[in-house]
């Protein structure tokens, strides 16, 4: 009987260091909730919290901790939590008092425009990277909104492609969609080589958003196949423009690329998936303040930005200053950057645009990349450089089209005229997309050349489908919390 319940008991402790331990992490003044605290469970190991304040650890992590773990955020005292004693899921933080003058660590009082020099003369020896296997997340959310659609019909020769067809093609385009993918795994490399080894992937959307308008689509195309004639090409025209299509050898060209798309999707479906995730994380990395080609110029063009520093503060125990930059004329963002004033790395920044990026508007088509907004933290590695520990990138566009649409079915070995058939409409379409990209770095340990040639990828892992958000897919892996909006994902049947 005691051995019985002797492993009964065990039983029951297993399970509950099996569990994961997730914790809302607040201001202890005002309970409002501390998005980005950084949460240190071993060395070179930990989470961040998400925008809403939340982390979630591993039995894995749980059990690396040696005696606590450890909460920081700017602003606030660091605060350690031994796990088996914390009987709530809310942690708070006291906001952190200090003397301005604990910030002049080596005596200078530089002014602001000083400071930006030195960041600028610092940036190649703070952050340059060496080869590195780190334990990473990434998360894609991408939503997309229909602003207005509108067929006005004009005419149309044949009786199937009626007004009525047209305005339910209208309808049956989905008016909003969201989209989410979230990858686990072990990215090798630095910043301009990389390989990525995928352990675990999943995508959240609505297929039917999709069906109804491939539906209508291969409608519209039966319709044309059954009333046009032998030799008929179809000439495109929107306004001053025109296409002509030979329907006989476009036909044949667009089966015979039907095929090859099948063998290729077939063959490499896993790879290209592999591809596209690492294809955003360069992306994020390209757009790091310090590289070359990155859309943030307010660096590499300081003389046309404003700064000003407001504030000084401490991240991770080390005192920062916090300077703020926004354009004297014609320049693109401004933000915050967090200065380590020891060696003058920026450590955190957030950054906003404040006018498009690009516009453009045309004979009816326009375009606006009117969001580009995101955070970037960085932490120092063992080598004593800085690295991207969370990369958050926003990046939104506005598409425009009021322009007249004619499909006009023209054949010339016909007697009489030439022009058979005709479908004339006016589209009056906007749209706007948003995609967010979060990168998140739990661990991150140095290799060598020969390491990262023998890393290997993994393109047998296919990303799991889930048409509503699933709390225990993640069971077992360290990922950044979702929001609120992820989490209520559902598709509506």
């Amino acid at each position: 009987m005691k051995s019985i319940f002797h492993t009964l008991c065990y039983f029951i402790c297993s399970i509950t260091v099996a569990q994961n331990f997730t914790a809302k992490v607040v201001d202890s003044s005002t309970g409002e909730a501390i998005p980005f605290a950084t949460v240190i469970t071993s060395e070179n190991n930990g989470v961040i919290t998400n925008e809403e304040g939340i982390f979630s650890l591993t039995p894995g992590m749980i059990q690396s901790i040696q005696d606590s773990l450890y909460i920081s955020s700017m602003g606030y005292e660091k605060k350690s939590v031994w796990l088996p004693a914390q009987k709530t899921e809310v942690i708070s933080l006291d906001p952190k008092t200090f003397e301005l003058g604990s910030v002049y660590i080596d005596g200078l009082q530089l002014d602001v425009e000083e400071i930006v020099e030195r960041i600028k003369e610092n940036i190649d020896s703070n952050y340059k990277m060496s080869l590195s296997e780190k334990s990473i997340f990434f998360r894609e959310s991408n939503f997309s909104t229909m602003d207005k659609v509108d067929f006005q019909f004009k005419k149309s020769s044949i009786p199937e492609l009626n007004e009525e067809l047209i305005q339910n093609l209208a309808s049956k385009i989905p008016r909003e969609s969201s989209y989410y993918r979230e990858v686990a795994g072990d990215f090798y490399g630095d910043y301009r080589s990389h390989k990525f080894n995928i352990h675990k992937a999943a995508e959240l959307y609505d297929k039917n958003k999709d069906v109804s308008v491939d539906g209508l689509t291969e409608k519209l195309e039966k319709i044309f196949t059954d009333n046009v004639k032998k030799d008929s090409y179809i000439k495109i025209r929107s306004g001053i423009f025109s296409t002509k299509m030979q329907l006989d050898s476009a036909a044949a060209a667009n089966e015979e690329e039907s095929k090859a798309i099948k063998v290729e999707v077939k063959n490499t479906d896993n790879e290209l998936f592999q591809e596209r995730v690492k294809d955003h994380i360069s992306e994020l990395y390209s757009q790091l303040f310090f590289h070359d080609g990155t859309e943030l110029d307010f660096l590499e063009k300081s003389n046309r930005y404003q700064f000003k520093l407001t504030d000084y503060s401490f991240i991770n125990e080390d005192p920062v200053y916090v300077i703020e930059f926004s354009p004297k004329g014609n320049k693109d963002f401004e933000g915050v950057m967090y200065v380590n004033t020891n060696d003058y790395a920026i450590v955190r920044l957030e950054f906003d645009n404040v006018r498009p990026l690009k516009k453009f508007g045309l004979l009816g088509i326009t375009y606006r990349h009117s969001v580009y907004r995101g955070k970037m933290l960085f932490s120092k590695d063992a080598g004593g450089t800085y690295s991207p520990r969370y990369i958050e990138l926003e990046n939104g566009h506005q598409t425009g089209i009021d322009r007249p649409l004619n499909v006009i079915e023209k054949n010339k070995f016909v007697k009489g005229r030439r022009k058979q058939n005709e479908l004339a409409i006016h589209m009056n379409i906007k749209a706007s997309n948003l995609k967010k990209y979060e990168f998140v770095v739990f661990n991150s340990v140095s290799i060598s050349e020969s390491e990262f040639s023998n890393a290997s990828e993994n393109l047998k892992v296919k990303a799991t489908y889930l048409s509503k958000y699933d709390p225990n897919f993640w069971a077992g892996y360290t990922i950044m919390e979702p929001n609120a909006a992820i989490q209520e994902f559902k598709v509506i049947e």
